[in-house]
């Protein structure tokens, strides 16, 4: 932290000059922390921020540096979504969670939205192909492991119609009615 530099504690003992010194070096030693965690993998600016107020850093110095680093594009929330939900859907998540997390890390929704929709990913497809990785080719046989599998989709963050489309479940062919399945849990996609 800045007091552990060995800069004097008092600033009312300080002359103008050297709050003004002291100000440029706190928001460099800022600037670095920022770089530091920039340097390992993207943040949001809203992540950016916690961390750094987290280290104890004046939120003066911060947003100060966060601009600097917006305006020089090192630090971008449409950059940090777009690599989000590209690595996120990779790793088998649906689009409801990655939405959520990304609310989560301060990333407005419209960019949220914007991301979503300028992915050309097959969301069905990858519900079916994360429920094969999990459970195997063959599609449930009962009601009991069909919705077994309906909650693990959920879980992962896909929509009951990703979540039906993945199971191959029709309710207007399939011949026995599925009480137990509800691949919406009651859960509104949009409302999250």
């Amino acid at each position: 932290m800045f007091e552990a530099s060995g800069l004097p504690e008092v600033e009312a003992e300080l002359t103008p000059e050297q709050q003004v010194e002291r100000a440029r070096q706190r928001d460099k030693e800022v600037e670095v922390a920022a770089v530091r965690l920039l340097s390992r993998r993207e943040h949001s600016t809203e992540e950016l921020k916690r961390k750094l107020a987290a280290k104890g850093y004046p939120e003066a110095s911060i947003e100060a540096v966060l601009d600097k680093l917006g305006k020089k594009k090192w630090v971008s929330d449409e950059r940090f979504a777009a690599n989000y939900v590209h690595h996120h859907a990779r790793r088998g998540q649906g689009p409801v969670r990655i939405r959520a997390q990304l609310r989560q890390q301060g990333v407005a929704d419209d960019q949220i939205q914007q991301e979503m929709g300028a992915t050309d990913r097959n969301w069905n497809g990858l519900a079916a192909e994360v429920r094969r990785r999990k459970f195997g080719e063959g599609l449930p046989k009962t009601a009991a492991e069909r919705a077994k599998q309906a909650r693990f989709l959920q879980y992962r963050g896909f929509h009951s119609d990703q979540i039906r489309a993945a199971l191959k479940f029709d309710p207007d062919v399939d011949d026995e009615p599925e009480k137990d399945f509800d691949p919406g849990g009651g859960f509104d996609p949009d409302q999250s």
